[in-house]
């Protein structure tokens, strides 16, 4: 990462939590060792942070509007726009989880053991493979049985879950700004981690970039159809006893787009197909405690800052119940799992072929 003389800006994602810690700082060692060492405040600008080369002379920043500097300092105000998911929360969810995740994690492994059988399906060698998403282990248990893989490199958001790959090769990292350098990786799995990302067609990207020519890509995550019976309960709940409905479960991809999504992003043969499935409960709390243990709870930035109330939360549990309990006493909580496959594009010495 190098500056053009003129000036101006390096435009760099990251998680704002992590050099901010949620608020600003100063800082004044070099950032690059082509940049002198120099006092840059940053502030939060949610995941998005801009790091902007630093001028003697109090100026507008040309190309970042949002940007000045003064006396060395550049002064990043926060950018108007609104993100679906509030990442610093999905990290503190995953951190709690990280305990005792391997108690709930039938759903990724479920996920993770299918995509292991498509890779069976490929007959071809991949030297270099990175998970994204290590979570309790059962995706890299499922993935390290792979023949074809001759290492792994897994990552996750939570420091706490990279922290269950002990004596395996981990890196605490972002899906949304991935520390790798470009060609890095034969093949890209990821196992229910890409519902959570804010910037799903920039994540995309980035994996196409780290992927070798023809480098494969595959990934499941939850889907339109995921938690539609506990939606139901709750909007119906909250409304009846408050008088209105806040956010209360995310915003999931529709397998419609999922194809779409991945060929804009530069795969070629990209794939996308989703498959439903319905788990047993013995009670809505159950399914809500399952929910929380794989780290899978509300981080929509619209959500309501404040607890449930109790009364809600009861009302909500006899109207899933209602609605569909079965005759055993039991409710069925769907799952649909969109798997998204594709192929980083061949070189040739005239640049990209098919």
């Amino acid at each position: 990462m190098a500056f053009n003389n003129n000036a101006t800006e390096l435009y760099w994602r990251f998680s704002s939590r992590a050099l901010c810690n949620g608020s600003s700082t100063t800082r004044s060692t070099p950032l690059t060792n082509s940049l002198p060492a120099r006092a840059i405040h940053l502030a939060n600008v949610g995941a998005i942070i801009y790091v902007v080369r630093v001028f003697e002379t109090q100026h507008q920043i040309a190309g970042a509007p949002h940007c000045q500097t003064t006396e060395g300092y550049a002064h990043i105000r926060p950018m108007k726009f609104q993100t679906p998911f509030d990442r610093r929360v999905v990290r503190a969810h995953r951190d709690r989880a990280a305990a005792g995740i391997a108690r709930a994690d039938f759903l990724i492994s479920a996920a993770a053991e299918a995509l292991a059988d498509r890779l069976d399906d490929i007959s071809r060698q991949f030297p270099r493979g990175l998970n994204l998403g290590y979570g309790g282990g059962a995706a890299a248990r499922a993935l390290e049985g792979q023949g074809s893989i001759g290492s792994w490199v897994h990552t996750d958001l939570s420091p706490a879950m990279v922290a269950n790959a002990e004596g395996r090769q981990r890196v605490a990292a972002d899906e949304e700004a991935l520390p790798f350098a470009t060609e890095s990786f034969d093949v890209i799995v990821s196992a229910l981690v890409l519902h959570w990302v804010n910037d799903l067609p920039g994540t995309l990207v980035q994996a196409r970039r780290c992927l070798a020519p023809d480098g494969l890509f595959l990934a499941a995550l939850l889907g339109g159809d995921t938690l539609l019976e506990l939606r139901e309960a709750l909007l119906m709940a909250e409304q009846e006893i408050e008088g209105g409905a806040s956010p209360r479960t995310s915003p999931f991809l529709d397998v419609r787009d999922a194809g779409d999504l991945l060929a804009r992003a530069g795969f070629h043969m990209a794939v996308a197909d989703a498959d439903t499935t319905v788990v047993s409960y013995p009670d809505p709390l159950s399914l809500m405690a399952d929910l929380r243990a794989m780290g899978e709870t509300n981080a929509v930035n619209t959500r309501r800052k404040t607890f449930t109330r109790r009364a809600t939360l009861m009302r909500a549990a006899e109207l899933y119940f209602e609605a569909h309990g079965d005759s055993q006493g039991r409710v069925p909580a769907t799952f649909q799992v969109i798997t998204m496959t594709g192929w980083a594009p061949l070189k040739d010495s005239d640049g990209l072929k098919n």
